[in-house]
């Protein structure tokens, strides 16, 4: 015997006013009026003889049984999205428009991009050098690889990987000027690809918060900080990912074996609406796929040239929002 399930417009009542917190903004949302979301739930929750919210202020929150079901609903409601998808759009072809983090797109994505078009030939590929967070939402972008605090709501977001910083130098420069101890960096130029907060990271595990360098050079994000430092300009910092291949080759150098976790995290999203399509889903799994590959490698010649080692207290930032960004942001 078939098991009886829920009527299916109060689950979606359900779910959209779980999402949002708000009856108004599920009406919203399903193009109903405000009474008739507060209909729906207080018929599903006839219907279960369960509670499912709590009246918080102006928002609503879950209870315990609200808490229970809702994951369960929003998997099917994606998978039903997911399904449809693939029937109207079956195909992986078609012009797929792509944002990334400037020095990332850069020194990893675009060296790497080859084997992606190899194995999808009939998808037009764009790509952008931005990390706006606006592109999210913009119709004119299908995916965004973005380097912040994951904080972005009302969309599909995944961590793709966290990083660890630490400092690198031209091999000519640090030949010419030897950085044989962390206050020998006061002697040369400080590359800068923020306001500055990577570096009192850095300096602050390093004990060495004191140090004056000679002068500070502040650019516009970390792609043409790893440059100035490529023509050996200064000392920037580099990361696990877009400094690896260069350190790998000897294009760069890192003198220090001490590596902090950076402030921010590498992250990929879009529309939840474009995430089920196909043309998004294999670029989204090559994506991950490539970066578990080099992981699997572990790039030796990386490791014979630096130990990483992580100050012994991690930032309490990371601490508290580790679970967090381990899952996908689904709702």
């Amino acid at each position: 015997m078939a098991k009886r399930l829920p009527p299916l417009n109060p689950l979606r009542a359900f779910e959209a006013a779980a999402r949002h917190g708000s009856l108004t903004k599920a009406a919203v949302e399903l193009n109903v009026t405000h009474g008739a979301v507060s209909h729906q739930i207080r018929a599903l929750e006839a219907s279960l003889q369960v509670r499912l919210f709590e009246r918080a202020g102006q928002r609503l929150r879950l209870t315990g049984h609200g808490a229970e079901l809702l994951p369960a609903v929003t998997s099917a409601f994606e998978g039903i999205a997911a399904a449809t998808a693939r029937m109207t759009r079956p195909t992986t072809s078609g012009s797929l428009r792509v944002t990334c983090v400037p020095a990332l797109l850069s020194l990893w994505l675009i060296p790497r991009i080859g084997s992606f078009l190899a194995r999808y030939p009939d998808i037009r590929l764009k790509l952008d050098a931005s990390n706006d967070p606006a592109n999210i939402r913009s119709p004119d972008v299908d995916i965004a690889i973005l380097y912040g605090d994951g904080s972005w709501t009302d969309c599909w977001l995944r961590l793709w990987t966290r990083l660890d910083l630490f400092p690198v130098v031209s091999p000519t420069l640090i030949n010419n000027r030897p950085i044989r101890t962390i206050r020998d960096l006061g002697e040369h130029v400080m590359l800068h690809a923020d306001d500055g907060r990577e570096w009192h990271t850095w300096l602050t595990a390093a004990d060495a918060l004191d140090l004056n360098p000679e002068r500070q050079l502040h650019l516009s994000d970390a792609r043409l900080a790893i440059e100035a430092a490529l023509h050996g300009h200064g000392v920037a910092l580099g990361d696990t990912m877009t400094a690896a291949s260069l350190l790998a080759k000897g294009q760069l150098v890192a003198p220090f074996n001490l590596a902090v976790p950076a402030v921010d995290d590498f992250y990929v999203a879009c529309r939840k609406n474009v995430r089920a399509t196909p043309i998004v889903g294999v670029f989204i799994d090559w994506l991950f796929a490539s970066l578990e590959e080099d992981n699997a490698r572990a790039e030796p010649q990386i490791a014979a040239r630096r130990t990483v080692r992580r100050p012994a207290e991690p930032a309490p930032r990371r601490t508290r929002r580790s679970a967090k960004l381990q899952r996908d942001n689904s709702t």
